[in-house]
């Protein structure tokens, strides 16, 4: 990927182009991974992130661009289809144990290390070199996405993973064991930013 490659519709003038995510247009989700007893029956929460913000500084020169998002831990929930109980147990022991949503509220990404390369008009494979900080803890977290700008839309597009023992979290256990969550978290997202004059 070539640092210096630059976006379309971009000019000498237009030194940075904010777009705002809309969480609405969005979609942002993490998936977890069950071992345990009822890892045999492929019981793996997904979780919706249903309240996050930020912004894309977009430049001519990609590696210029900046990210940064912002998440509110508290919007997490549980939207597997399971019963209300085990939805209600998972929901509450991932704010109260995992997250502690309350002493840690935010989860924010940071990102002013970007590369890009132009796979045709419009479309970019883009390389983001930016930090994570989540309960507390703050870590270099690189992550890859396509990326399309149209008119006033831009969209990107990807997965990563993380592991929570990065983060100081230790992966918890629900009813009696039967389900254990493992170390590693899956997130995936299709971001939507709107451009700003």
């Amino acid at each position: 990927m070539h640092p210096m490659t630059k976006m379309s519709g971009l000019s000498a003038e237009d030194v940075f182009v904010p777009y705002l995510i809309s969480s609405v247009a969005s979609r942002f989700t993490v998936q977890a991974f069950a071992g345990g007893l009822l890892a045999a029956l492929g019981h793996n929460p997904v979780i919706a992130i249903q309240d996050f913000s930020g912004e894309i500084r977009l430049h001519e020169e990609i590696a210029k661009s900046s990210v940064g998002i912002s998440i509110s831990a508290a919007s997490l929930m549980v939207t597997t289809e399971m019963s209300a109980k085990d939805r209600t147990e998972i929901d509450r022991i991932m704010h109260e144990q995992v997250l502690e949503s309350e002493r840690y509220p935010e989860i924010k990404y940071d990102c002013d290390r970007i590369s890009a390369s132009k796979t045709e008009d419009g479309q970019y494979w883009v390389a983001l070199n930016g930090e994570l900080t989540m309960h507390g803890t703050t870590r270099s977290l690189p992550i890859s996405a396509r990326a399309l700008v149209s008119g006033e839309t831009l969209k990107a597009f990807g997965t990563f993973s993380i592991l929570q023992s990065d983060y100081g979290i230790a992966p918890v256990s629900v009813g009696a064991g039967t389900l254990k969550v493992k170390d590693e978290l899956k997130f995936s997202f299709d971001i939507v930013g709107k451009r700003q004059e």
